[in-house]
């Protein structure tokens, strides 16, 4: 199981990154935009993930992801359980959805490619 201080140290190591306590959830963006925001219970987790891949990424395991509710389905997101979420996984998804959010050099020079 992740927990938000696995995510939130790996978060801290990401340029530009910020956490923010929004409404009793925890949050961490680049500059005003989210890419990672947990539950007030921390149970789930949603993160930036393109739109057109989201619904392939549920159906590959429906008990793990799941898509945010329909006022959220406008935005590049996708919730998961993080009982049931490994830290690869976490780590995979969260650098992921931070490259969303920061300017291509800068992915490029904290992941390569």
């Amino acid at each position: 199981m992740v927990t938000v201080a696995e995510v939130r140290a790996l978060a801290r190591t990401l340029p530009r990154s910020s956490e923010h306590l929004i409404r009793d959830r925890v949050k961490f963006r680049v500059g005003a935009i989210v890419y990672v925001a947990f539950s007030r219970d921390e149970t789930t987790m949603g993160f930036g993930f393109p739109k057109e891949e989201r619904d392939a990424l549920v159906a590959s395991d429906p008990e793990l992801f799941f898509l945010p509710g329909q006022s959220d389905l406008r935005f590049n997101w996708v919730c998961c359980h993080l009982d049931r979420l490994d830290h690869d996984q976490m780590t995979e998804l969260v650098t992921e959805a931070w490259r969303m959010v920061v300017p291509k050099f800068l992915a490029r020079q904290r992941l390569g490619g």
